[in-house]
């Protein structure tokens, strides 16, 4: 593989690393924070970049977008999660909600949703995971039951991102009680304000707006409500979550965090820490640089239409260790600042460690537990019968 980036690809950087730097306020650590400036920040930031065709960078132009190439679109995604996603949960709808639409949605939804999405104007969560079926999706016990020109749907979703700032959810029902485990299952695209919908927030140190659950009871769905085809769903979300797995640059933060510390510590503090501080250190940037080639190896494959679903969970499976390595390093790095002055220059950095390290602890649950990734992948090596 060719590492030496693009003239486009370094260009953009250049054009976001500038934006951000115009319209993101210097202590920004992303929208989820106990400040409401910070979500308004995101959301104008939203607008900005829809505005200049930067959220449909990568999208075919029949869809309204630019057409770019997959490296200026990974591009994109490092610089963003490099500046703690001042996307905020947009970047969602660009990883798999847009990609899932293109691919299973009906004219009608895609051009009702793709607009918006481009414009930086929709936010949408993901109504997958249950109270008894979370890494074992297929497992899931929300029903949609048959009724006169639709359905109705009833049951909880627990762990759902931003469903208090999103306007649709991208649900999972089972519309075939008797069929087999990842069959019966359809993928219905809702408004959260649609009656029978509650959506409850849980608290936790991750700040406000991440997780919830939410409550169906009785909703009504019609055929115009459907991604893909009836009982169809597990498909729809086998691809999906192919694309939302790799389509976050994690270790882009890591990497920033990393090189940043010696600076942000300053040389007095940081020839002070025991070498084997610091050789941890070292041997955290060597895993972001491997995460790093592995995330080019899955994009490389996806790009020409090859989706490996082994190497997916590989990527998975390395990003979300070295983010809980990354935060551990860190955190005993800047242990001793932890008397110190609070208006001190290193206190925006042990800021943003701390924020890390919160995000961290939840990394190797989320978009699927490292667990189920190693199954994955022993399953696509033949280690594991299916």
């Amino acid at each position: 593989m060719n590492f030496r980036e693009s003239p486009e690809a370094e260009s953009l950087r250049d054009q976001l690393r500038a934006m951000m730097a115009d319209l993101l306020p210097e202590d920004f650590l992303g929208g989820f924070t106990n400040d409401p400036a910070d979500m308004d920040t995101t959301e104008a930031f939203c607008r900005e970049l829809g505005s200049r065709g930067l959220i449909s960078l990568t999208w075919p132009s029949e869809y309204g977008g630019q057409g770019r190439g997959t490296w200026e679109q990974m591009a994109l995604r490092e610089e963003m999660w490099a500046n703690y996603e001042p996307r905020g949960a947009q970047y969602m709808n660009v990883n798999w909600v847009a990609p899932a639409l293109m691919r299973f949605g009906s004219q009608d939804q895609k051009d009702r949703h793709l607009p918006a999405i481009a414009a930086g104007e929709e936010v949408w969560c993901q109504g997958f995971s249950e109270p008894e079926a979370g890494s074992d999706l297929a497992s899931l016990r929300t029903a949609a039951k048959p009724t006169v020109g639709g359905w109705e749907i009833s049951g909880q979703k627990v762990w759902t991102s931003y469903a208090t700032v999103a306007q649709w959810i991208f649900l999972l029902a089972r519309t075939d009680p008797v069929a087999e485990k990842h069959h019966g299952i359809t993928v219905f695209i809702l408004p959260l304000d649609r009656p029978g919908i509650e959506v409850r927030p849980i608290r936790s140190m991750v700040g406000p707006h991440h997780l919830n659950e939410v409550f169906l009871d009785g909703v009504w769905a019609g055929p115009e409500d459907v991604m893909g085809e009836v009982n169809d769903g597990w498909r729809v979300v086998r691809e999906t979550l192919a694309f939302e797995r790799v389509g976050i640059a994690r270790y882009a933060r890591c990497e920033r965090l990393l090189l940043e510390a010696p600076t942000a510590l300053g040389e007095g503090r940081w020839s002070a820490l025991p070498l084997t501080l610091t050789a941890r250190w070292a041997m955290a940037l060597v895993h972001t640089r491997q995460a790093r080639i592995l995330a080019y190896r899955v994009i490389d494959k996806q790009s020409s239409g090859r989706v490996d679903p082994g190497e997916v969970a590989a990527y998975r499976i390395a990003v979300t260790k070295l983010e809980q390595e990354v935060a551990e390093v860190l955190m005993d790095a800047v242990g001793e600042l932890a008397s110190g002055d609070p208006d001190e220059e290193p206190w925006k950095f042990v800021r943003a460690v701390e924020d890390h390290w919160r995000y961290a602890q939840a990394a190797t649950v989320a978009s699927g537990s490292v667990e189920m990734q190693r199954i994955l992948l022993a399953r696509s090596m033949d280690l594991v019968r299916r």
